[in-house]
């Protein structure tokens, strides 16, 4: 009884029964529990992703090995191009097992694996050949995370109702900034102004150590047995998610918003090397920066979750605003270099970061969710996921803009890119109205 209780506080709903109507019945005694170890999962996950940070983190980490810039501007299309494109071939499996919790499970182990190599590298390897074993790591990594995903949205749909989702993941997103907070202010007073290498070995440990935490919580969600047929091929899951972006008109619209929300997702590593050409590469800095980004999420997530539960395209539309004004906001700081006070004030950009990517993550998770049919959820994140990771390896091109224009243009070009992002995301439909019979899912 506390535990239904504690589910009815947090999700809102005062009538468990009546939140069950949307998903199965097999599962409805088990919500509560389904709830809190969601809420677990992705307290453990959220952490573990903000301290080891490929946006932030990663290319900490290969500044302070000494490899080559060049390589920064490879995290993030490498990450997204691994762990985008293969959904479809995956999409083409998990629709051939009932129960998909342990896609999440398995890559939760992976992730923990690839830390722990990348930790090895580190300490063992050159500079550089550190640097593209990291990288390569880095894609087994998302690779991993992109399968977990597709089994996360899945059972998601399948175990919280609508409606309850947004706020299960803004709780997740809460939990995992407020443990980041003490995670960024113990990277700061252990190491202040020491060795940033140190620092960021033990940030990877940590991560992996919490990625096995999250595996075991997903392994215990109770899980109905779900549809299996229907099955495709990759090439049919591939044909089908053409068939559907020529039938459904609301469909193209998000995607096309969800192209552009690109600019958001791949800005981290090159604010993170705006920062480190202003202030130098000291371990304290890094603390502060994934103390912002902890903050970010501590404050923004409550807001977003409620929010994306009544219009989740709203939420992308100002996520992405938010991104323009955090890159006018670092252009402005530029001309404060030598500043006593730079670092605590680039914090403020990184903050601004930071509810900026939880906004938009949290809107389009919420999206698809809601959106897609049950049947074919699958299908619609695979589909979209791909076309991300395909667009996303060009934006590997940006470090070169950025090594021959400056990081300033490119911070520009990021923002006017934001700003688009914006407004298509405004004219893509509310959730309920981008496929018909999408309603109830």
């Amino acid at each position: 009884m506390n535990s239904r209780r504690a589910y009815q506080i947090l999700s809102g709903d005062d009538d468990v029964e009546r939140a069950c109507a949307p998903i199965p019945e097999s599962v409805c005694t088990a919500l509560p529990r389904n709830y809190f170890l969601n809420l677990l999962n992705g307290a453990c996950g959220k952490l573990a992703q903000h301290i080891a940070s490929p946006g932030l983190v990663i290319p900490w980490l290969l500044a302070a090995l000494g490899a080559s810039p060049v390589l920064v501007g490879f995290v993030v299309p490498v990450r997204q191009a691994a762990g985008l494109i293969p959904q479809m071939a995956a999409a083409a499996r998990i629709r051939h097992y009932p129960v998909r919790k342990w896609f999440w499970v398995g890559a939760g182990t992976v992730k923990a694996a690839c830390l722990g190599l990348m930790i090895v590298a580190a300490l063992m390897l050159p500079a550089n050949a550190a640097g593209i074993l990291i990288l390569a790591l880095l894609a087994a990594f998302a690779t991993a995370g992109g399968i977990g995903s597709l089994a996360f949205q899945d059972v998601v749909g399948k175990t919280i109702p609508k409606g309850r989702r947004g706020r299960l993941l803004a709780y997740r997103g809460t939990l995992g900034g407020a443990l980041t907070l003490a995670a960024g202010a113990v990277v700061q007073l252990s190491f202040g102004d020491g060795q940033s290498l140190a620092a960021v070995l033990w940030m990877l440990a940590g991560s992996a150590a919490l990625w096995l935490l999250a595996a075991l919580a997903f392994a215990a969600i109770d899980e109905a047995p779900g549809a299996t047929e229907g099955g495709r091929s990759m090439i049919g899951e591939v044909a089908e998610g053409f068939r559907l972006l020529r039938a459904e008109p609301g469909y193209r619209r998000f995607l096309a918003a969800r192209l552009l929300l690109i600019s958001v997702e791949v800005a981290m590593p090159f604010y993170a090397l705006h920062a480190s050409e202003l202030l130098g590469g000291a371990a304290g800095a890094i603390g502060t920066y994934v103390f912002a980004v902890g903050l970010a999420n501590l404050v923004a997530n409550p807001f977003w979750g409620r929010f994306a539960d009544a219009s989740s395209r709203t939420v992308m539309a100002i996520g992405a605003g938010i991104a323009a004004a955090a890159g006018i906001a670092a252009l402005a700081l530029t001309g404060l270099a030598g500043s006593p006070h730079l670092a605590t004030a680039y914090g403020a950009v990184f903050v601004l970061l930071g509810i900026a990517d939880a906004g938009v993550q949290l809107g389009r998770k919420t999206y698809l969710v809601d959106a897609a049919p049950p049947a074919e959820r699958p299908l619609y994140v695979a589909f979209t996921n791909t076309a991300v990771g395909v667009v996303t390896v060009a934006t590997g091109g940006l470090g070169l803009v950025a090594q021959w224009l400056g990081v300033d243009m490119l911070l520009a070009l990021l923002v006017a890119a934001a700003l688009l992002a914006a407004l298509a995301c405004l004219r893509t439909p509310e959730a309920h109205r981008m496929v018909e019979g999408a309603a109830g899912a």
